[in-house]
């Protein structure tokens, strides 16, 4: 499946409000980053705590271009957390850590203005 990320993507077709709803982006600390060796493009392995009801999760971000364990460590991301897991290479992918690309196409994470508790969701 092909996603075109760039800014010369057309416009997504018009969806209700309801279907925005169904997509719960929660906001979340980076706990741990791993190297990922297996994975096929570069990229990192994140552990993420979304708070007490929700927990940490897994999600693999290919994002090693922009950012180093240090600047990641602690920093806190939006991430769609209710997609069926995905198995990426030996790690399953719990949730979908969001960014947008940069003008070379690079990832560069999607980041709460200001500090907020960690498991609110987006709305």
């Amino acid at each position: 499946m092909h996603h075109d990320h760039g800014r010369d993507a057309p416009p997504a077709p018009i969806i209700g409000f309801d279907d925005f709803l169904a997509v719960d982006i929660r906001v979340g600390t980076i706990v741990a980053v791993d190297p990922f060796p297996e994975a096929r493009k570069p990229a990192w392995r994140l552990t993420i705590d979304f708070g007490p009801v929700l927990g940490r999760k897994r999600s693999s971000a290919q994002i090693i271009e922009r950012y180093t364990p240090d600047m990641l460590l602690g920093m806190q991301v939006a991430a769609v957390v209710n997609l069926p897991p995905r198995q990426i290479g030996p790690m399953m992918s719990e949730v979908l850590t969001l960014g947008f690309p940069n003008g070379e196409g690079h990832v560069v994470l999607v980041s709460p203005s200001q500090p907020v508790p960690d498991g609110g969701r987006l709305f």
